[in-house]
């Protein structure tokens, strides 16, 4: 039986969420799927050795924010070929997640997604959980015209479109660096800490005002009903 609703999250009327590594498990690991599949795509198109590959693109990820973020400026990578490509995985890892599905309903107000990925995979893989006809709408990457997280233009972009007050937003992400924008405009941060590439950062920083290593256990301790 979930609890009352935390008093530091009363005023929260848009809950917004992360998409991979937030939204299911990082356990689930689709990364390393996609990740086979970035390399494939860097080596075709530099015709590079998958060594040589994985390095372009992690260095890619860690300066531009991600790897087409990159790609586009060091070699006008078109977007749509990329993101194609690169999330023509399987989903079979992925489970239907009845407990999150039933915390998420239960969040007052509006419920969105904010991801760096694309709508068509955000949506396969939110059907996968269950959580396909949960949210309002899922902001993507070409919604931030192709300016990913931790940009705060991505940030500003995202609650002009969905007229989301900052202030009475939660925003919940497994990458601590990209909270840190989102608190800068008044949001609520909750860090998914469960160990996904990126996701450190120091003990306690002061863009982090909730953490947890299980989304659907914190969601269930921290927003039953209003009382």
């Amino acid at each position: 039986m979930a609890c009352a609703m935390h008093p530091g999250l009363r005023h929260i009327d848009s809950w917004i969420f992360d998409l991979d590594n937030t939204l299911y498990p990082a356990a689930t690991d689709l990364f390393a799927l996609i990740d086979v599949r970035m390399t494939a795509f860097i080596s075709d198109l530099l015709g590079v050795d998958a060594e040589e590959a994985r390095r372009i693109q992690k260095g890619y990820f860690h300066e531009h924010g991600t790897t087409l973020t990159g790609l586009m400026a060091a070699h006008g990578t078109d977007p749509h070929e990329f993101l194609a490509f690169v999330h023509d995985i399987e989903l079979d890892r992925v489970s239907h997640d009845a407990a999150l599905v039933e915390a998420i309903a239960r969040l007052p107000g509006r419920k969105l997604v904010f991801t760096n990925g694309d709508v068509p995979y955000a949506q396969r893989v939110l059907d996968k959980l269950g959580l396909g006809g949960s949210f309002e709408a899922i902001h993507d990457i070409h919604a931030m015209g192709l300016v990913p997280k931790p940009d705060p233009s991505a940030y500003s972009g995202m609650c002009a479109r969905w007229d989301v007050d900052p202030a009475k937003a939660l925003f919940a992400e497994d990458m601590a660096r990209n909270l840190k924008p989102a608190k800068a405009i008044g949001m609520t941060t909750l860090w998914i800490n469960n160990g996904s590439e990126q996701a450190g950062a120091a003990s306690c920083p002061s863009f982090v005002d909730f953490e947890t290593d299980d989304l659907g256990r914190w969601l269930d301790k921290n927003t039953g009903d209003l009382q």
